[in-house]
């Protein structure tokens, strides 16, 4: 039952509130720390549980006070009863918010990747307006930005383009941005109005640090080459270019965009961490079925998620089958909209389980 359960977490919270107020608690400092994390985690859900005991005692007094004899006090008890009864649906729906598991990933910063798919030209200046919508929102929203890698095209598109996202809650305002954008308009180099539909993958990737990803300097292999820009053009002379292959897992990273190369390397080691802290990611999601089959999606890059119509003006996620005619908008970067739906999506889908 509810009730128990928060009676429980009261119970955990008392015990964490005498523990740091032990003077010694210091002398542990990694203690300290996950109490002090655990102790946030659960001060909101203390405060609810006594507002929602005092809910219960006062609905089970009006309970008794509907079957007074006075006419005037059973309807005010019968109006009072009403009251906290709504009060006690709103406190119960904010208590299971406060119950569901902290997100592990809220706080990091994020890699985003933006890959031309099928399409040719047009998927790659698509991906070019989607990594333009993509730093529109984050300047909406005081977030920094950072282009890592790129591998521009003629026509002022990406092939990818690989850039790093740095402010508060931007993996909840972008975890669900992982998977297939398609798009369907009359590409400029269309002469005959036809409408096509071509593809793009974006990737978003938690940021790691290097207690969460352990790199033994063996299982890497690094190679340096000549930079080169788009059509063939040499960026510098010189071999700066830095490509690291991670031997156990076989992912590649390159990165050209700098001409140091001490700095290529650096922004492909903050890649290749993030790639393999979000394979540990993936892996643990999948431990917890039930939960995945819970969320927006399953993070999937293969996962058809968004359709982009110019022609109607309208831009579809199909995983809530939820709809906007403001293409032009959305595209400067006002994402808000479709965020939240996602997030309310996820919230209520993980209520029901």
């Amino acid at each position: 039952m509810l009730i128990e359960k928060l009676q429980s977490l009261n119970d955990r919270f008392k015990e964490i509130e005498k523990e740091l107020g032990n003077p010694g608690i210091m002398q542990d400092y990694e203690k300290y720390l996950n109490l002090t994390k655990e102790h946030s985690y659960l001060l909101p859900i203390s405060q609810a549980y006594l507002k929602y005991e005092k809910l219960l005692s006062g609905i089970k007094d009006s309970l008794e006070l509907k079957n007074s004899d006075d006419i005037q006090i059973r309807d005010m008890a019968d109006e009072e009863y009403n009251s906290l009864i709504l009060e006690k649906e709103k406190t119960e729906n904010k208590i299971k918010l406060l119950l569901l598991p902290p997100d592990p990933e809220e706080n990091k910063n994020i890699i985003v990747e933006i890959r031309a798919g099928t399409g040719g030209e047009e998927a790659a200046l698509f991906a070019g307006e989607l990594f333009r919508m993509y730093s529109r929102f984050a300047e909406r929203n005081n977030w920094k930005y950072e282009i890592i890698d790129s591998n521009a095209t003629g026509l002022g598109g990406y092939k990818e383009v690989i850039f790093e996202i740095n402010g508060q809650n931007v993996w909840r305002n972008f975890k669900f941005e992982r998977g297939i954008h398609r798009v369907q308009r009359v590409p400029e180099t269309e002469s005959s109005g036809r409408v096509h539909t071509s593809a793009v993958t974006v990737a978003v990737l938690p940021q790691a640090q290097e207690v969460d990803v352990e790199i033994k300097p063996d299982d890497l292999r690094i190679d340096t080459y000549r930079a080169s820009g788009a059509g063939g053009q040499h960026v510098n002379k010189t071999d700066s270019a830095i490509r690291i292959t991670h031997l156990p897992t076989g992912i590649v990273i390159s990165c050209q965009d700098e001409r140091s190369q001490i700095k290529n390397r650096a922004k492909a080691m903050k890649i290749l961490l993030a790639k393999l802290y979000d394979q540990k990611v993936l892996e643990r999601e999948k431990q917890i079925s039930s939960d995945r089959k819970s969320q927006v999606g399953s993070g999937d890059r293969s996962e058809k998620i968004r359709t982009y119509n110019f022609p109607q003006n309208r831009i579809t996620d199909h995983r809530i089958g939820y709809s906007v005619y403001n293409i032009g908008e959305v595209m400067d970067g006002n994402l808000s909209e479709i965020v939240g739906k996602l997030y309310e999506a996820d919230i209520e889908s993980k209520l029901k389980s």
